[in-house]
C-alpha cells in the first residue's frame, strides 16, 4: 500500500513541485505577492485541514504551528505545517522509516544559548543581578 501512496502522490517528483510551500517575494525591501502556486487542491486541502488540527497538540508539528502563527498568521503557519507532513510523509515512504517525532521543546533546544543570553540581559536592564549555573 505504501509504494502505491507513495507512486500516486509523488510521482518520483521532489515535494516542492507539489505547489505546497508558502509563498515569498520581496526584493529592495518591497514586499510583493505571496501567493503559493496552484497544485493538487484535494491534497492542499486535506494536509491544510491536518495542519489546522495539530496546532493545540504537544509535539513538533504543534510547536511549528505556533511559533510560526506568532509572526506569520494562522493561515500561513497552516501552509508551512502542511509543507512539512508533506516533506514528512516524502521521507517516511522513501526511505521506509517510522516516525520519530522531535518534541515541543526541538527549537527551544536549537536556540538554548541565544533564549539564556537573551533572558539575562532583560533581567539585567531591570536591576537585577543574574548568575548562571547549570543544573546537573
Amino acid at each position: 500500500m505504501f509504494i502505491n501512496l507513495y507512486e500516486s502522490l509523488f510521482k518520483g517528483k521532489p515535494v516542492y513541485t507539489l505547489a505546497l510551500v508558502p509563498g515569498h517575494n520581496e526584493s529592495a525591501g518591497k514586499r510583493k505577492s505571496t501567493k503559493s502556486k496552484k497544485g493538487n487542491k484535494y491534497l492542499r486541502s486535506a494536509l491544510t485541514e491536518a495542519a489546522q488540527s495539530v496546532r493545540g497538540s504537544k509535539n513538533y508539528l504543534g510547536a511549528l504551528y505556533r511559533r510560526t502563527a506568532g509572526r506569520k498568521g494562522k493561515k500561513r503557519a497552516a501552509i508551512v505545517v502542511a509543507h512539512a507532513i508533506l516533506r514528512i510523509a516524502y521521507y517516511l515512504l522513501t526511505r521506509k522509516e517510522m516516525y520519530v517525532d522531535l518534541g515541543k521543546n526541538y527549537f527551544d533546544k536549537q536556540r538554548q544559548v541565544s533564549i539564556v543570553r537573551h533572558s539575562v540581559q532583560r533581567l539585567e536592564n531591570l536591576g537585577y543581578r543574574v548568575t548562571i549555573t547549570e543544573a546537573s
